[in-house]
């Protein structure tokens, strides 16, 4: 790759971006209202999951795309959205920025230091992270009070059938892996397998859908979160999407059943190169994970 080349291709792109960002806020097209994004309900049993996890709620968005459609006022429409769903963790699955990135750092920290869990936020990096700096959008996530993994795994405890005395405590796991971004090839599935420290079910952290299949086939995971695609942003009935592009063509939209593993590919909040989505609203996705031990 020229670097000098894709460094003046994504100043051209960031000059684009900043100029119709501009003309969308003198036209007031730049404000928030809850109507324009969709909270879908994704309950989901998960094998293995101990009765201290039922009811377990996990909050979804990707692809803010902080600075295109995505503004200030949006963000924080969103994030009081997400703390709506009163989550035990919220997880962001990548693709942050576009191509603009200190003139929207400190409004993004601060949006996303807003959210509320009772276990915290994770995240992942998308491929856009990569582009515009890994360590520097990191940088702007850890500000915010997020934690950012990185083909790392985040463990969840809860005692089981609280014990008279803390010597017979029962503690179960649950386990959420993030990997790196794949499309860039950081992403190293070994170091999370490596890292998993017990038969607990894990949930696994992806950006790109499409690494399903390569996910599934571990036998390690009940199920992947996703994002990447944004949905395709345009949906025909009957056809689907029909914007699909590299990682995203077999996955693109929804609920998957790959193998023995659940694949949910979430529609994104934001949008990228055209600010327009048809039959494809931007989408949080709330997740309820139900234990069979319950239900």
């Amino acid at each position: 790759m020229n670097l000098n080349f894709e460094a003046t291709n994504n100043a051209m792109r960031a000059r684009i971006q900043k100029a119709i960002s501009g003309a969308w806020r003198r036209m007031g097209r730049d404000r928030y209202h809850s109507s324009q994004f969709e909270i879908v309900s994704f309950p989901i049993t998960i094998p293995g999951l101990a009765p201290a996890f039922d009811g377990y709620r996990i909050v979804q968005i990707t692809d803010i795309h902080m600075g295109h459609w995505i503004t200030t006022p949006r963000l924080e429409g969103v994030v009081a959205l997400v703390n709506q769903q009163a989550p035990d963790l919220v997880v962001l699955t990548g693709d942050f920025v576009s191509y603009v990135v200190d003139e929207i750092a400190d409004d993004l920290a601060a949006g996303l230091g807003r959210l509320r869990a009772v276990d915290g936020v994770l995240a992942i990096l998308g491929n856009h992270d990569h582009w515009m700096g890994a360590e520097r959008i990191s940088q702007i996530l850890i500000r915010g009070g997020v934690r950012v993994l990185r083909n790392e795994v985040f463990t969840s405890a809860r005692e089981t059938n609280p014990p008279q005395s803390a010597a017979h405590s029962l503690v179960s796991y649950l386990y959420v892996a993030g990997l790196d971004d794949i499309l860039v090839r950081k992403h190293n599935l070994d170091a999370v397998l490596t890292n998993l420290p017990g038969d607990d079910p894990v949930i696994l952290l992806a950006h790109e859908p499409d690494y399903a299949d390569t996910a599934a086939a571990v036998g390690r995971f009940a199920l992947q979160l996703s994002g990447h695609s944004h949905g395709g942003q345009i949906v025909l009935p009957g056809f689907g999407p029909i914007l699909r592009g590299p990682m995203f063509r077999k996955y693109p939209i929804g609920r998957y059943q790959v193998g023995n593993m659940v694949l949910y590919t979430n529609r994104g909040i934001g949008t990228h190169v055209l600010r327009l989505r048809i039959n494809c609203p931007p989408e949080i996705t709330a997740i309820v994970l139900r234990s069979e031990e319950v239900h």
